[in-house]
Parts: structure tokens; sequence; C-alpha cells
């Protein structure tokens, strides 16, 4: 027995009543234009209240007591090709893994899913700082960043052997 499916013809009212009202929603191309036109020459547009342009302070506040470090900041150098980490020590021996020289620093873009490394020059070495860590200090470290994979408003994770440091805005 074969089963028939039937249509009725409220269905095609309905979809075609559908289809005028999103039309109706929409405004004309012409529309927007003249919209746009009539804003204050002031007006700036305003940052979405639901991506937050720093760490929050409790982030922050975990880094400081947790992995002995403050004051993170990424941010892009040399027209984008580089990318710096920097931050300062508040207690070395918690951020020890971040002085240590065998350990292999990488960041992650969470939206490029681009993952960086550490350039290594011949005469100079890897371009980061490493050795013993001093309290009050400013450290850093950069990332070869070619082809401006990671663009600026990106998030990212900095990994550093042991050490993690998630969320990151990238300036």
């Amino acid at each position: 027995m074969s089963k028939r499916c039937h249509r009725s013809p409220w269905a095609g009212l309905i979809a075609g009543s559908v289809c005028l009202a999103a039309s109706w929603l929409q405004p004309a191309a012409g529309q927007e234009s003249a919209i746009a036109a009539h804003k204050p020459a002031g007006a700036a547009a305003k940052q979405s209240p639901y991506s937050p342009a720093s760490l929050p302070q409790r982030a922050k506040g975990y880094y400081e007591l947790a992995q002995g470090i403050d004051h993170l900041s990424v941010r892009r150098t040399a027209s984008g090709n580089l990318i710096r980490f920097s931050y300062r020590v508040t207690d070395p021996a918690a951020a020890r893994p971040l002085g240590e020289k065998t350990a292999t620093a990488l960041m992650f873009g969470r939206t490029s899913h681009a993952l960086l490394e550490i350039p290594v020059m011949d005469k100079v070495g890897a371009l980061r700082q490493s050795g013993p860590l001093e309290t009050g200090q400013e450290y850093w470290m950069v990332f070869s960043n070619k082809g401006g994979a990671i663009k600026a408003g990106e998030r990212v994770d900095v990994f550093v052997g042991s050490f993690h440091v998630d969320g990151l805005i990238v300036q």
C-alpha cells in the first residue's frame, strides 16, 4: 500500500504570505542610504556590549595570583608581520615557565585558527626574553605573523611550556 501525501491549499497561501511579509520588513536599498544620510555627523558607531575590550577583572586577578604576572598585552608590530606579547612579573616563582629557554612558545588565533611561533634568528636567537625573572620587570616575546593571519581585534591564546593564557585581544 502506498500512502499519498495530500497538500492543503492553505500551505501555499501561508508560504506566500511569509515571503511577502519578509519583503515588507526589509528596507529597499535606496532607503538604507537615505536613513544613513540623516544620522548626525558626530555620531560614532557603538561598540557591542557583548564583546569585552579587555580581560575581565577576575581573569586579571587570576593571572596575577596563580601565574605571577599582570599587565598582559598583545600588540601588532612591524606592519602586522610580528605580534608582541608582553607582561610584567609579580611573582618570579609562579612565572618561571615564561623564562625557560627550552620552553616552546606558541600563539593560537581563535578566529583564524593560526598557530604562530617565535622566530629564531641565526646570530640573535629566539626573539624573546628568557632567563631568571625579576619582580616588577616587564618582559616580552615576539611571534611571527607573516601574511597577517591574525588581525587586530582577534582573541588569542598564548602557550609557553606548561604556562597558558586565554582570551587576550590583539590591539
